[in-house]
């Protein structure tokens, strides 16, 4: 007998071996679960790591907006990846709205650390790992 303890309208089961072979159908579903799970797990590591890269290039942005003076935001640069991240998204089979949070945080985000970078006179040692 599978293991059930219903909570709102969520339902969490744990699944045995003596379970899987009274239902092997609930056991290959707890099976496939898990081998997507580990994608998924993959996948953020991969997000995270390309994440962690964008930033470091955009800190190296900010460090040359910095020494010729511009400002940390560009806004035609904005609309540029507002259009062009729609786009993809539309390609790839993502809800645009998706793409455009996405766009948000990180340009919010690098526009932060160039303000850093600029206030410390384009030296980008004033970001760390949790800025």
């Amino acid at each position: 007998m599978i293991m059930s303890e219903t909570s709102s309208d969520w339902q969490r089961t744990t699944i045995d071996s003596a379970q899987a072979a009274a239902h092997p159908e609930t056991a290959q579903a707890v099976a496939r679960i898990k081998a997507l799970r580990q994608s998924i797990d993959n996948i953020d590591s991969a997000v995270i790591s390309l994440l962690a890269e964008r930033f470091k290039t955009t800190s190296q942005v900010g460090v040359l907006k910095a020494n010729a003076g511009f400002a940390p935001e560009d806004m035609k640069r904005e609309d540029y990846q507002i259009e062009r991240l729609h786009r993809i998204a539309i390609d790839a089979g993502l809800d645009p709205e998706i793409a455009e949070k996405y766009r948000e945080f990180v340009v919010t985000e690098a526009k932060k650390r160039h303000q850093r970078i600029a206030e410390a006179g384009g030296d980008p040692g004033v970001l760390d790992v949790f800025a």
